[in-house]
């Protein structure tokens, strides 16, 4: 017999070698060329997720020493001081190490939001960025609009908040408040944000948190020559200076539009001002293997800021024009499905509304026959009165007839005696009187009878009346029906029966089924670039005017929102927990101060005396 061969198996290269990637919401798996560069690698994973603003982003790593750096892409990966370990993937962080000035106007993708969104999202809830209790709560809705859409009262369940990754455990611990109060203040917040798609959520969640202090600032321990320990912050607008203590508002600033130059020898560090006539600026780093990265981290953001004040480049347009149709088409469909659920919504109520006059009808129809059945029991009875009442008419008139015959026999009788003729009288006398009483009697109950029985003609006469006035309100309802017919073409009666009334014709159903009625007022066609006729764009200009100004009045009302909170919370409050960035918070928001305004104190006076100011400090 013929032998069967094993299954072939492809031997593993040895040229190549496994790397893990992640990116904050998945994990990527490559298999990478022994002479794979780090743009290989960058580029690899860009295109796996779709994104092309590529210019924030970088590949961070542990080195062969345990300092963070950030993967050189003109190098060969193994060339780098990277961990390696035969028996397990080399792995990299897929992080933003570039920040935009403004994210509402820079960022373009959705995938970069998102990106962003997670990675400022994860900063502050690690408190690496420093983020107020208020502040906190509001962005925590966000992020719950984002990840579980629209709030439903039905299926929101009270605990569904709490088992959540929500609020930094700083904010937590410095309030005698429970998660349950916690989570009914987020949800407070969670319900006014109906409607908001994700990417608008995470956009509004970016642009509240890039005006925390520590947002975008990456902080190295620097001094100056009188050898003052301080922070240097690196930023995409310049570089700022902090003392020790203070990390959320900078001493000076210099910004990158006064920098000439960037050099380092050893831990000395020589900035070179535009201004030729100021000093130059010198600074000394502790760890002298953090140069490198500052140096990096300083040429790209400077990179960044002369990018961003230069026209913008044609993939640059085509990604905004394409993003901006984008947005266009996704809010006019926005818009039908608003109009659509709107038109649903009323169909429910009207039929709601039908549904509750049908049983009103019911309700009616149902009182009428109780009063007809009441009325024709009452004839009954008061029939069964009148008959009674004939026959003890009859029986009194018998009785006095036997009283007359009997006085006529005593009469007789009498007049044999005298004694008997008194006798006789006496009894005449009792006899008449008991025949008067008797008469009497006889003519009250025949008066009675005559009564009952007129009372019996006059409950026969309402029982007339009531089916009359039945049979009136019946055939109302019947005409009603007739000239209103049911709009629900599959259902004839919500009634049974003939006097179940008819659904008015003007009820439009919308069934998942179908297809939702023609929009006259849209123009879209889905097989062409152009996705909007000129009467949507118009409107749709309006419309985003129309946010603009809502967006104003909803900042305003959003910081009278967190004033309230914060005022509500205070006294909840505990002092001896606070850090010092809360104590820092604190008197800046007592003194009226932001961080603009903060940066714009910073960066006023020459470059000459911010460069006096910082070696005296």
């Amino acid at each position: 017999m013929r032998k069967r061969m094993p299954p072939f198996r492809r031997k593993k290269s040895s040229k190549s070698f496994p790397v893990k990637v992640c990116t904050l919401d998945a994990e990527l798996e490559f298999n990478l060329e022994w002479r794979a560069t780090g743009r290989d690698l960058f580029d690899l994973v860009c295109r796996t997720i779709g994104l092309r603003e590529t210019w924030y982003f970088g590949l961070q790593y542990e080195d062969s020493k345990g300092f963070i750096s950030w993967l050189k892409l003109d190098k060969k990966v193994q060339d780098q001081s990277i961990q390696k370990d035969p028996q397990t993937s080399t792995s990299f962080m897929f992080l933003a190490k570039f920040y935009p000035e403004e994210v509402a106007d820079e960022l373009v993708q959705e995938v970069t939001q998102h990106l962003f969104f997670l990675q400022v999202k994860q900063a502050i809830l690690s408190m690496d960025i420093y983020c107020p209790p208020e502040a906190s709560v509001l962005l925590a809705s966000y992020a719950v609009q984002a990840k579980f859409g629209d709030f439903d009262e039905d299926t929101y369940k009270p605990g569904l908040l709490t088992n959540e990754d929500l609020l930094p455990q700083r904010v937590i611990d410095q309030y005698q408040m429970t998660l349950d109060m916690w989570e009914e203040r987020i949800r407070v917040w969670y319900a006014d944000h109906r409607g908001m798609s994700r990417d608008e959520a995470e956009m509004e969640y970016l642009k509240i948190a890039q005006d925390l202090d520590m947002y975008g600032v990456n902080y190295f321990p620097i001094t100056n020559k009188k050898e003052t320990e301080l922070w240097l912050g690196v930023t995409a607008v310049g570089l700022n200076i902090y003392e020790k203590e203070n990390k959320l508002q900078p001493k000076t600033t210099f910004t990158w539009a006064e920098i000439r130059h960037i050099s380092f020898d050893d831990k000395k560090f020589i900035i070179k001002p535009v201004d030729k006539n100021s000093p130059n600026f010198v600074f000394f780093s502790q760890k002298v293997r953090m140069n490198k990265l500052i140096l990096d981290l300083c040429i790209g953001n400077h990179d960044l800021y002369m990018r961003r004040r230069k026209p913008d480049s044609m993939e640059l347009q085509q990604m905004k024009a394409a993003a901006k149709e984008e947005k266009q088409r996704r809010q006019v469909q926005r818009n039908r499905l608003a109009r659509e659920k709107q038109l649903r919504e009323e169909a429910e109520r009207e039929r709601a509304n039908l549904e509750q006059r049908l049983l009103q009808y019911q309700e009616e129809i149902r009182l009428a026959n109780e009063a007809l059945r009441r009325s024709e029991e009452s004839a009954e009875l008061l029939a069964e009165k009148s008959r009674v009442a004939e026959e003890e008419a009859m029986l009194l008139s018998q009785k006095a007839s036997e009283a007359e015959q009997e006085i006529t026999r005593i009469r007789l009788s009498a007049m044999r005696t005298e004694e008997e003729k008194v006798n006789l009288e006496r009894k005449t006398r009792e006899a008449e009187m008991l025949t008067a009483r008797l008469v009497e009697e006889s003519e009250r109950r025949a008066a009675e009878a005559a009564k009952l029985k007129d009372e019996l003609l006059r409950a026969r006469a309402a029982e007339k009346q009531a089916k009359e006035k039945l049979l009136d309100f019946l055939s109302r309802t019947t005409y009603t029906n007739s000239i209103t017919p049911s709009p629900i073409s599959s259902v004839t009666s919500l009634y049974p029966g003939p006097l179940s009334p008819q659904l008015p014709p003007d009820l439009p159903v919308l069934d998942s089924d179908s297809s939702p009625p023609p929009d006259h007022n849209l123009n879209i066609n889905f097989n062409s670039y152009d996705l909007l006729a000129h009467g949507d764009a118009d409107q749709l200009s309006l419309e985003i005017e129309k946010e603009r100004v809502d967006y104003l009045e909803k900042s305003k009302h959003l910081q009278n929102q967190l004033r309230e909170l914060r005022s509500e919370i205070a006294v909840l409050k505990v002092g001896d927990r606070q850090s010092e960035l809360d104590q820092l918070h604190d008197e800046q928001v007592k003194l009226g101060e932001n961080k603009y305004s903060t940066l714009k104190k910073s960066k006023s006076g020459s470059t000459k005396s911010r460069v006096a100011f910082f070696e005296e400090l």
